[in-house]
């Protein structure tokens, strides 16, 4: 028996290419698309949780990390927010 290959409407593609446009306006609004700084945020938390579990004994230097940590979770979040606002 021989195998019917079907092949693909274009009726399938015009229905499914205005779901596209409209998850990529949703993504666009809401920040989504932004990888890198959604990653890096992550990261940023990360790194901040970690530095909260380490031994207290640092000379200070534990407690700047976490201060600079937090500063740069702010501007990662003022980043995507701006990239956000510009769609």
């Amino acid at each position: 028996m021989r195998a019917i290959i079907e092949r693909p409407s274009w009726r399938g593609a015009l229905l499914l290419a205005p779901v596209l446009v409209v998850l990529f306006v949703i993504g666009c609004v809401t920040g989504r698309g932004q990888p890198h700084m959604e990653n890096a945020l992550a990261e940023l938390q990360s790194a901040k949780s970690e530095l909260q579990s380490a031994v207290t004994d640092k000379g200070g230097h534990r407690v700047r990390a976490i201060e600079l940590v937090d500063r740069a979770i702010d501007q990662v979040n003022a980043g995507i927010s701006f990239a956000a606002s510009r769609h």
